[in-house]
């Protein structure tokens, strides 16, 4: 990490499209990363090949069949790691890694390779929403949020249209919040880590007030607990 503030005009945007909604047990389908320098974007994209069968309700969100990823994709395995190679060189580089709700995709890349460690500043625009507007009403998922800062986002659910959406929220961000640009790459860490855990804490005591099952709504930030 570096005392570096961060340039929503450099970094690289990252998605990823799965086989479910655990990032736990999830296997990538597909995985973008889009490395943004102003007005310019270079896209890598990859298609996997998960090793199972696609789930018909996967499907139905990305629209990427088992048949469609067997006859094109790459091997998982192999784009697990350029997926993380490619993310190593652009913190490398000093970009920021925009990601949207971090915990999944992030999660889902240390879960293959338990190797994977977040070496670079990452900014999430959905801990970073919620902390600077808490009390908007409505759903914080990145069609909603998109919707909010008048993102266009045409083919939601497709990673390299989800990785360009999520760039461009905290691009609007920064430009309600400036002093988001104030903060040193640890700070800006330090800080999402305390907000999201504010908020997951503040969640599991009202769940907790209503009689209801708290145990699964976890703090830590930009990873998941594995064990």
């Amino acid at each position: 990490m570096t005392h570096q503030p961060f340039d929503p005009h450099y970094v690289c945007s990252f998605d990823l499209e799965t086989t479910g909604p655990n990032p736990r047990t999830a296997r990538i389908v597909t995985s973008s990363c889009l490395d943004i320098d102003g007005d310019t974007v270079a896209a890598h994209n990859w298609l996997a090949n998960p090793g199972i069968d696609i789930p018909a309700g996967a499907t139905a969100v990305h629209g990427i069949t088992t048949e469609h990823a067997v006859k094109h994709g790459e091997p998982h395995s192999e784009v697990v790691a350029a997926t993380i190679d490619h993310i190593y060189e652009c913190w490398a580089a000093g970009r920021a890694l925009i990601v949207y709700n971090a915990n999944f995709d992030l999660t889902i890349l240390q879960h293959w390779e338990p190797s994977f460690e977040v070496r670079g500043l990452v900014f999430d625009p959905f801990v970073v929403d919620r902390a600077m507007d808490p009390y908007r009403r409505g759903k914080r998922t990145l069609s909603n949020v998109c919707a909010h800062y008048a993102v266009q986002l045409d083919n939601a659910h497709q990673s390299a249209d989800d990785a360009w959406a999520a760039s461009q929220v905290a691009l609007k961000l920064t430009e309600k919040y400036p002093e988001l640009l104030d903060k040193s790459s640890d700070e800006l860490m330090a800080l999402q880590t305390q907000w999201h855990k504010k908020k997951q804490e503040s969640f599991r005591e009202w769940l907790t007030s209503q009689g209801r099952d708290a145990s699964t709504v976890e703090s830590d930030w930009p990873l998941l607990s594995l064990s």
